[in-house]
């Protein structure tokens, strides 16, 4: 994989500085500068919870709290979130100058972490009706095996989110659900990139895909979003 990162836009969040990050194998973390210049990354120990919490500086890196979403009205701050196959959602009230920003696992999606996050935005000024969300690089559909066991933790009504696969399998829609759970909270705008993980291995780093291949597991992508000073 070539050792640059692309910066990739959602239109969703057009004017608001932020960017979707290609993977670039074991490199280091990104320079916050790449979204605000001059800007403080804040990052967080991410454990598949559904805890968001609001922020008002970074944490040493051996002082991250466990969290899994967090909201700022901070200026200067580039909040991050770390993936590989999960979904990576990027939030901002343009209005209120209250960003957002989610690591939407299945457990964290199911558990309410999207939920936590726009809570956590409310509680600096936010509103629902005025924020915008934009789904990053997640693994898709197509390369998304389950089997009965996991299609048993979720609703009757997410059937619609699982496609009939080989005996006893299904493949999963993780952007159509963490979609789904953004439009039911009252989220102005969802946009999805549509970019699969999996499949697109000259761009992304995938946990799937390296298991399946025996490959190292120790890739990530970044997802930044920040406020200007």
């Amino acid at each position: 994989m070539a050792e640059a990162r692309e910066v990739i836009r959602a239109p969703a969040l057009a004017g608001v500085p932020h960017g979707f990050l290609t993977a670039v194998g074991p490199a280091g973390e990104p320079d916050p500068g790449l979204i605000v210049p001059g800007g403080e990354l804040v990052l967080l120990k991410q454990v598949h919870s559904p805890l968001a919490l609001a922020v008002a500086a970074p944490f040493a890196a051996d002082e991250r709290p466990e969290a899994d979403a967090m909201a700022t009205s901070t200026p200067g701050l580039v909040l991050g979130i770390v993936t590989a196959d999960c979904a990576p959602v990027l939030l901002a009230d343009r209005k209120a100058g209250v960003i957002g920003a989610a690591h939407a696992g299945w457990r964290g999606a199911l558990g309410g972490v999207l939920e936590a996050v726009i809570e956590a935005m409310e509680a600096l000024g936010a509103h629902r009706e005025d924020i915008a969300a934009a789904i990053g690089p997640t693994i898709a559909l197509e390369s998304y095996e389950v089997d009965d066991a996991f299609r048993a933790r979720f609703t009757p009504s997410d059937g619609r989110f699982f496609a009939q696969g080989r005996e006893g399998h299904w493949q999963f829609d993780l952007e159509g659900y963490v979609e789904a759970r953004l439009d039911a909270i009252g989220v102005a705008v969802v946009e999805c990139l549509g970019l699969d993980t999996y499949a697109e291995e000259d761009r992304f780093f995938s946990y799937r895909r390296a298991v399946h291949r025996g490959e190292p597991t120790y890739g990530r992508q970044f997802s930044l979003i920040g406020l200007s000073g």
